[in-house]
């Protein structure tokens, strides 16, 4: 991809991490299912797991183990945890997902990330990945209220001095999509993370990738 090819129509482009840049949506189902049956707890469905993502961690258990007690979220928390740093260092970018965040700083984008991730665990993606430096900002899941709150968005967009009008979000599952709407920003999609396409559609994103070259090339024309 050629760097500069971009018309700058947004100035702040925000992306989720896990799923949308960051092939990790299986590793964090496994960890969940996991931690889960490490205490003798009835493991949540892959749909159940896969639809929690993007979520803060607390947030997420409240969702997966619906009967769980709330004194034991710290517990499976806890496990979750050591299963997930168990198989980090074997998560990869999606092809194309480096390349796309090189060109669209080369254009003058600010580029920032809104994760449910916690601080510790975005700086560990951050230092793994390598992509820490390209980002100007980021807002993770115990700094903020969870998605879809628009707390990430908003303090961003403080943050960079700039609306909602010239602010993009960009995320894989449909609390990414509802955060962007409470905060009055557009938002994309891409079909190839947590959850379906179907899901992403319903929620009508300016676009839906299916894959990272398709959401480069979307950017490129209309970013």
């Amino acid at each position: 991809m050629k760097q500069g090819t971009m018309a700058k129509r947004f100035e702040l482009i925000v992306f989720d991490w896990d799923g949308t840049l960051m092939d990790s949506t299986g590793a964090i189902v496994a960890s969940i299912q996991a931690a889960a049956r490490d205490l003798g707890i009835e493991p949540p469905s892959d749909e159940r797991a896969h639809h929690i993502i993007g979520l803060g961690l607390i947030d997420a258990l409240r969702h997966a183990l619906p009967n769980l007690p709330a004194e034991r979220y710290q517990d499976v928390a806890l496990r979750y945890r050591q299963h997930y740093m168990a198989r980090d260092h074997e998560l990869l970018l999606f092809d194309g997902a480096e390349a796309l965040i090189d060109e669209l700083a080369g254009a003058g984008h600010a580029l920032a990330v809104a994760t449910g991730k916690t601080r510790k665990g975005l700086d560990r993606a951050f230092e793994v990945s390598g992509l820490g430096p390209r980002f100007h900002g980021s807002r993770c899941a115990d700094e903020c209220h969870s998605k879809p709150h628009p707390q990430m968005l908003e303090e961003l967009m403080e943050e960079f001095g700039v609306a909602p009008e010239v602010t993009l979000m960009i995320g894989d599952t449909t609390h990414d999509l509802l955060m962007a709407r409470n905060a009055g920003v557009a938002a994309l999609g891409v079909a190839y993370g947590a959850h379906p396409r179907e899901a992403i559609e319903a929620e009508a994103p300016l676009y839906c990738a299916g894959n990272v070259a398709q959401l480069a090339d979307w950017l490129r024309q209309h970013a």
